[in-house]
């Protein structure tokens, strides 16, 4: 069996991207799956998206940690989640979070579960920025 995970997309404009995450937990976890897949993100002007900074978080993380990290060669953790949470982050003051992964940066956002137990879960909703060429 595999945990029950939802993505939707809740706003692709030119200039931001706004995605809801769920998880429940079937105590498999996951493990640097993709979530933000910027390849798949609106094109601006025949322009890809290429990558995305975080600018604003919410989250409600029940019984298990959520480490959200730059995808690369060697992922590179943006934010670390602790279990039994509700969290807002607000990084709008500087722009938001950058993408600051080495080689075999993609440019896309995953996520790992941390200490997930059956029935664990959680609901994230990034709002990004989203960034060409």
């Amino acid at each position: 069996m595999a945990d029950a995970v939802a993505t939707q997309v809740l706003v692709d404009t030119a200039r931001r991207a706004i995605l809801k995450f769920t998880d429940i937990s079937d105590s498999t976890g996951e493990s640097a799956v993709v979530k933000v897949d910027v390849s798949t993100l609106a094109p601006y002007q025949g322009s890809a998206c290429t990558s995305v900074s975080i600018e604003k978080l919410e989250a409600i993380t029940d019984g298990m940690g959520v480490d959200i990290l730059w995808d690369a060669t060697a992922d590179v953790v943006a934010l670390t989640l602790g279990p039994d949470q509700f969290l807002t982050f607000d990084f709008s003051r500087f722009g938001g979070l950058t993408n600051n992964a080495g080689a075999g940066k993609t440019g896309d956002v995953s996520f790992t579960t941390v200490g997930a137990a059956s029935g664990s879960r959680y609901t994230i909703i990034l709002e990004c920025l989203k960034n060409y060429g």
